[in-house]
């Protein structure tokens, strides 16, 4: 007799585990479901009144928003912008509690107005994310704090009763945002001070920016902080914030009024500055001769692929230390250049040819940006050794003006490298700008076009710039010239043309433009709508951090 044993076959290694992360799995994309329709009944998407009702219930229900878990919250929230976190974290308190999770605000970027109505705004984002951020971006703005002058003290020794009441009035709006300026930066710094995750940490501030007669008086600053105590203040917590990371790897402060001293570096643990990725340094108010950073600080920065300074405090035996073997190859490097600081401060340190070339070997893929602010002609002879491999170069005047000679110099050198080319001229008087092409056979700026083949942006502001030039440079640089920004006060027409009264000059200049460019063109009519022209300061800023994030 024969017995037939029926024994169950044992199931295959994990089948019980992918069993139940299937059920998992479809339960949550129930509730996704679910939740989705929440929120769109929560942003007042359009649909019946019933089935709105019936979505706002479901917070009040049992098994409803109210009652997932955290977690799964944080998860939802992570696939929402920021206006429809907190749109949605208006649902319950559960959800509100949920909105400001660290791993849901890994990075801020922050653009503050300099005025008393953001610091309780600031105050609070800071005191919710500030012990936690990783990556923190802060740009002060003093919007129309210059409005009816050109800079403190503006009009201080003029006679007029009206114009020293308007003097007076701008010395007033001076110290408010002076006062309110610190304010904020204390606010920034004292909720960060204790972060040891910060990664990423930059600071833009424009209240230092150098007007037309150097840098802002040091009058205003005193009457604001008497003793100095928040400056100082402010100094002591930076050093702190930078003593206590752990893992700090880019650090960016530009125009932000004394907050890095020549010793704010000495805070920094030598693992933290071995590890430093990134570095701008950018402050024409340190006096004398004194730097924020020395060729022997630098030394602890190996493995520094991005560097941002003051182009007097590069120095010859900085270069000699980016090109040691125990170096990882610099890659970008940002320079300002501004009549302040070359007043101040001796050009004789700057690095010469040999050194350049001696850089260039080291590092192969090194690109330089400089931004040059009211330079003589003779100076930037100096500074253009022909070994440097410049990829973007601006030019801001305010009373210096740019030759044409340069402009030639530039195209002859650095041909095989220059993709943006800025030139403006902040003149007052619009009814005569400078030619660059006067007594010249042709003019610079088509001879740049032609010889830089890889010239992608070209920005003129202040100097004029004729119309069939302006029609030559987009033929020959043609779609690869992603951006041609001319104001229209800086472009001007041969007398032929203009007695031509069967063409119109301007419709012509458009369509020619545009052909050449294979892409509509017009020019710059509203200069205010460019901060290339308005704020040249914040868009070196702005595009030095993008030229050294693209490495």
């Amino acid at each position: 007799m024969l017995l037939f044993l029926s024994v169950p076959q044992p199931r295959p290694p994990g089948a019980r585990t992918r069993a139940r992360a299937s059920r998992v799995a479809r339960w949550r994309r129930q509730r996704l479901h679910r939740l989705r329709g929440l929120l769109r009944g929560l942003r007042g998407r359009p649909g019946t009144g019933s089935r709105r009702r019936s979505r706002m219930a479901l917070c009040g229900q049992a098994a409803g928003a109210a009652s997932l878990p955290s977690e799964l919250i944080v998860h939802i929230f992570s696939f929402l912008s920021a206006p429809d976190r907190l749109r949605a974290s208006a649902s319950c308190s559960h959800w509100r509690e949920c909105l400001f999770y660290p791993a849901l605000w890994p990075q801020l970027r922050i653009s503050l107005r300099v005025s008393p109505a953001e610091q309780p705004r600031l105050e609070f984002l800071m005191r919710k994310c500030g012990w936690f951020v990783r990556e923190l971006r802060v740009e002060f703005a003093a919007e129309n704090y210059l409005s009816g002058g050109g800079g403190p003290g503006d009009g201080a020794d003029t006679g007029g009763g009206g114009e020293e009441v308007e003097a007076l009035q701008l010395s007033t709006r001076w110290l408010e945002v002076l006062h309110t300026y610190l304010e904020l930066v204390l606010c920034v710094l004292v909720s960060i001070r204790n972060n040891r995750n910060l990664q990423k940490f930059s600071l833009f501030g424009d209240i230092s920016v150098l007007q037309q007669q150097g840098s802002l008086s040091n009058t205003y600053l005193s009457k604001v902080d008497p003793d100095g105590k928040k400056i100082k203040q402010i100094q002591q917590l930076f050093e702190e914030i930078l003593s206590n990371s752990r893992q700090l790897r880019w650090l960016s402060c530009g125009f932000m009024l004394e907050i890095v001293t020549p010793t704010s570096l000495s805070s920094l643990s030598n693992s933290i500055a071995n590890t430093m990725e990134h570095l701008s340094l950018l402050d024409n108010n340190i006096p004398g001769n004194s730097t924020l950073i020395t060729a022997v600080e630098l030394e602890r920065f190996v493995n520094l692929c991005s560097l941002a300074l003051d182009f007097c405090d590069f120095t010859a035996e900085m270069a000699r230390v980016l090109t040691d073997s125990n170096h990882v190859p610099l890659q970008r490097l940002s320079l300002l250049v501004h009549n302040v600081s070359v007043m101040h401060k001796s050009l004789d340190n700057m690095p010469n040819d040999e050194h350049w070339k001696a850089l260039s070997r080291k590092s192969t893929g090194l690109r330089v940006y400089i931004m040059a602010f009211d330079i003589k002609s003779e100076d930037m002879l100096k500074i253009l050794k022909p070994s440097i491999p410049l990829e973007r170069i601006h030019f801001d005047s305010y009373i210096t003006c740019v030759s044409g000679a340069i402009v030639d110099l530039i195209s002859r050198q650095y041909d095989k490298f220059l993709s943006h080319f800025i030139l403006m001229n902040d003149v007052i008087d619009t009814s005569g700008f400078p030619d660059l092409s006067d007594n010249r056979n042709e003019d610079p700026l088509v001879l740049l076009a032609w010889r830089c083949t890889k010239l992608s942006l070209l920005a003129i502001h202040g100097y004029t710039v004729w119309a069939h030039n302006l029609i030559a440079i987009a033929r020959l640089r043609g779609p690869d010239l992603k951006v041609l920004e001319v104001t229209e006060e800086s472009i001007d027409f041969d007398q032929g043309e203009l007695a031509d009264q069967d063409v119109d000059p301007v419709h012509n200049l458009i369509e020619q433009v545009s052909l050449g460019l294979g892409q509509p063109w017009h020019a710059v009519m509203d200069i205010e709508s460019l901060s290339v022209f308005t704020e040249p300061n914040r868009h070196f800023y702005r595009e030095m951090q993008s030229f050294s994030e693209g490495i």
